[in-house]
């Protein structure tokens, strides 16, 4: 029987993870040594390469709607001293890397990367080169702010190698951008997409959100197609998560002015018809490229991957992280950054790679991880293909199978012959289908954001 879009946006109004990994943070466990992540370091294959990811925990202003971790700061000298911290982290990872490597792309992320001076971003990235090999072909990309960056900025990371800038927009209306503390006119988001691309980074992703406090379906179509006319060549356009149980600064976002599930079901479906009417295929769950886009050709090839940093290109196994609470991982781990910021310092003035949490990989969770990013990212899987890749029995996923049945009759996914797929209707849904592989996922969902 046919479940209505209203149905399945209040029955499957669940929180569930997102799935950038797996097992998930919440599972990974905490470590007081770094000599798991030396031992995983020191077994890499120096020819495979690694991504980076640089944390840059700072901000101007607390955004009430962001879950990252930041810290708020008027003055200069305490960004400068953590990347004189963040200098010595890279000695610190570089010793324990059984070769020099490869770095192909390089991702800062924060926090905000524009509390960065113009002359930091030669200066670290002329230190990543002393130990790392890095070229014209890598790709380096940085989060930007528009309401921070100045045209010397721009042409000061540009001229560093900076190839492609992620810009948070979020959405364009004032009383949104009033409820959410990040006031950002339309006009400055625009002048800064100008001066990256006459400094030559072209390749420019914008991020959006739905499901903000005062967001309308129609303020939604209207932020897409504001959004879409400053010529961005990828979204990533991501639900609200309203956490403030684990943010505290959240609760200052008014909650009767927070959409509810079939509201937010609708403005999902509006930004997505909208941007796919203006050219933007759809990739995944939650992002969008153009036609020629490196990233829709990899789906459409089905070389798509997920990562901490969502939906990439990059096929490497190996992400590294630097900087406080930054995230990552190898073939036999993941690995997290300790927080707060003096821990971080501590660590590294004792000559300790500064990792707080640690989870190392079964055979069962590589299994189950390859399963969930195929749903994630190809909305289909070969589970009885998986299991004789992977070596067990084929009817490994017989409880799976059953628990997917109430799935299949609202058709949500489809089975046949162990083959899991997910109609176009199914796709907001994925992460539900996916969670139905997740054998850690608990019962209390509060430590995870909603479906949709």
């Amino acid at each position: 029987m046919s479940v209505s879009i209203a149905e399945k946006s209040e029955k499957y109004d669940l929180r569930v993870p997102r799935y950038t990994s797996y097992p998930t943070s919440p599972h990974f466990q905490e470590t007081d040594t770094d000599q798991d992540y030396r031992d995983w370091l020191g077994k890499l294959d120096p020819k495979a390469g690694v991504s980076l990811y640089i944390h840059v925990p700072f901000c101007d202003s607390m955004c009430s709607f962001c879950g990252c971790y930041t810290k708020i700061v008027k003055r200069y000298d305490p960004v400068s001293e953590y990347l004189e911290y963040v200098h010595k982290e890279i000695d610190l990872l570089a010793a324990a890397l059984p070769a020099r490597m490869t770095a192909k792309h390089v991702h800062w992320g924060g926090g905000s990367p524009t509390m960065l001076k113009a002359e930091d971003w030669k200066s670290i990235i002329d230190k990543l080169k002393d130990v790392f090999d890095i070229d014209d072909s890598s790709e380096l990309a940085v989060e930007l702010d528009p309401r921070t960056a100045t045209e010397d900025y721009v042409k000061a990371i540009a001229a560093a190698g900076i190839n492609r800038a992620s810009i948070g927009v979020q959405d364009f209306h004032e009383e949104v951008q009033v409820a959410i503390n990040r006031v950002q006119p339309f006009e400055t988001t625009k002048q800064v997409v100008e001066w990256l691309k006459k400094y030559g980074i072209t390749s420019i992703n914008f991020d959006l959100l739905y499901g903000l406090p005062f967001q309308t379906t129609e303020r939604v179509t209207d932020m897409v197609e504001k959004a879409v006319s400053l010529g961005p060549k990828r979204f990533a356009v991501f639900g609200y998560a309203h956490v403030p149980w684990m943010k505290s600064h959240m609760k200052l976002i008014p909650e009767e002015a927070l959409p509810n599930a079939m509201e937010r079901w609708e403005q999902m479906e509006a930004a997505a018809q909208k941007l796919e009417e203006l050219g933007f295929v759809k990739i995944g769950l939650d992002h969008y490229a153009r036609e020629d886009d490196e990233m829709t050709i990899a789906m459409r090839e089905e070389r798509l991957h997920r990562n901490f940093q969502g939906y990439t290109v990059d096929n490497n196994p190996v992400m590294l992280p630097l900087g406080a609470s930054s995230i990552g991982q190898t073939p036999l781990g993941y690995v997290a950054n300790v927080q707060p910021l003096r821990d971080y310092k501590r660590m590294i003035d004792a000559g300790i790679l500064p990792v707080g949490r640690t989870r190392d990989l079964s055979s069962e969770d590589i299994l189950r991880r390859e399963v969930i990013e195929q749903i994630m990212c190809n909305m289909k899987v070969d589970l009885a293909a998986m299991c004789n890749k992977h070596n067990v029995a084929e009817d490994f996923f017989a409880d799976e199978i059953k628990r997917l049945q109430p799935l299949v009759e609202d058709e949500i996914c489809t089975l046949d012959n162990h083959v899991l797929s997910l109609p176009e209707e199914g796709r907001p849904l994925m992460r539900m289908v996916a969670a139905t592989f997740d054998t850690y996922l608990q019962q209390g969902q509060k430590k995870h954001s909603r479906a949709v």
